[in-house]
């Protein structure tokens, strides 16, 4: 497996980056912005990550998605791992990211990366144009997390 930055266009990507934000509007919005990179395997893309930096000391992973026959397999692990390489490299101290409140496998799985709750975001997934529902409950609010980079 190898993990290479997208230069080019990313609407090829807008399906894959869909399995974790349900609203094509809201990635659409995010599409272009920041890095984009991907894990492949030969021709075959297994997983996406795109990281948006929101100050000089902070970038945000705004999405990492697999597609399904990819996960257990330590690919989401390995995008995560590479992102903090890149973005501790670049000078960056603090990586965060967000998932739902009803995301239960993310929450899981970040805390498993190293990252902490920090805060919530309150009512954010609202202004979505469908209510999303996971695991038996409505995604309403945005928990957020923060790892330190260079610790």
């Amino acid at each position: 497996m190898r993990i290479e930055e997208i230069t080019g266009l990313r609407e090829a990507y807008l399906p894959l980056l869909m399995l974790a934000d349900e609203g094509e509007e809201v990635v659409r919005k995010y599409l272009d912005d920041g890095q984009l990179f991907a894990a492949a395997s030969g021709d075959e893309v297994l997983g996406v990550a795109l990281y948006v930096p929101v100050d000089e000391e902070t970038v945000e992973l705004k999405n990492i998605a697999l597609d399904g026959a990819s996960r257990g397999k330590g690919i989401g692990r390995a995008l995560i791992e590479d992102g903090i390489f890149r973005y501790t490299a670049l000078g960056f101290r603090r990586m965060v990211v967000g998932t739902a409140n009803s995301s239960i496998g993310n929450l899981a799985f970040y805390q498993k990366c190293g990252f902490r709750m920090s805060h919530i975001r309150r009512d954010f997934f609202l202004s979505y144009p469908e209510p999303i529902w996971e695991n038996g409950i409505r995604a309403i609010d945005m928990v957020m997390f923060e790892r330190g980079l260079g610790d």
